[in-house]
Parts: C-alpha cells; sequence; structure tokens
C-alpha cells in the first residue's frame, strides 16, 4: 500500500475520533458553565449545548476532511511522521482556537448578564422640598 494512502488513513483514524472526544469532553464538562451563563435554565442550557456540539462536529470533521490532502507523495516512514505531525498539530490547533472562542462568548455573555443584575434602578424621590416664590425682577430704568 503507498505510504500517502497510509498517512491518510492515519490522519483521519486519529484526527476524527479525537474531535469526538473534545466534543464530548467540552459538552460534559460545559453544562454547569452554560447553566450559569443561562441564570440556571437548565432546558436552555442543554440545548445550547447540543447545539454547540453538532456545530462543533460539523465545523471540525468538515476541517478535518478537508485538510486530508497531501500536497506532496509520502515515501518514507519520515515523511509519514511529519505529515501527520504537521496535519493533527494544525488540527489541534483549530480545535483550540474554536473552544476559546466560544469561551470567550460565553463569559461575555454571562458578565452581561451579572452587570444587569448589579445595576440597581434609579431610586424615586423621597420627598419634594419647598420652593420659596422668587420676586419679580425690576424693570430696567433707562
Amino acid at each position: 500500500m503507498d505510504l500517502t494512502v497510509v498517512t491518510y488513513l492515519t490522519y483521519l483514524a486519529i484526527a476524527v475520533p479525537l474531535t469526538i472526544w473534545v466534543a464530548r469532553t467540552l459538552s460534559r464538562n460545559g453544562k454547569v458553565f452554560l447553566v450559569d451563563v443561562f441564570e440556571g435554565k437548565d432546558e436552555l442550557a442543554a440545548a445550547v449545548n447540543q447545539l454547540l456540539v453538532v456545530g462543533f462536529y460539523l465545523l471540525n470533521i468538515g476541517f478535518v476532511a478537508l485538510y486530508l490532502r497531501v500536497g506532496d507523495t509520502v515515501s518514507t516512514s519520515r515523511q509519514l511522521v511529519e505529515t501527520l505531525s504537521v496535519k493533527l498539530g494544525v488540527v489541534l490547533l483549530a480545535l483550540g482556537v474554536i473552544h476559546l472562542t466560544n469561551v470567550w462568548v460565553f463569559t461575555r455573555i454571562r458578565r452581561r448578564h451579572t452587570m444587569d443584575s448589579l445595576r440597581t434602578p434609579p431610586v424615586p424621590p423621597q420627598f419634594t422640598a419647598p420652593v420659596a416664590p422668587q420676586p419679580f425682577p425690576a424693570p430696567p430704568t433707562a
């Protein structure tokens, strides 16, 4: 079998399960964070969590598939390892960037909710001060 095909198969055999593992780990550990972001609305947090997982799979497995092609022919085991390390490194960096972007967005949402809850409405007036009558000004003399 051609080493390029071995590279493709090895890349897919590592990248796809890695993507699935990362998505499951983020989903499982992100539930508490999302419940906090959505102020205790468990059902909404679960729905958003599931949508994030589906989006994560689509984006990352799509990226893995698009990034499958090797530019040159892989003819030695050294080239196979080097090609795999570059490809898997890029996939891992993409997974990390997507994860950090999600965390950043939800942290901003959470911060906005927190700031809204800390703001107090204006205090209504407690009393009105009496206004002293002002005399009319004298007309100017010529």
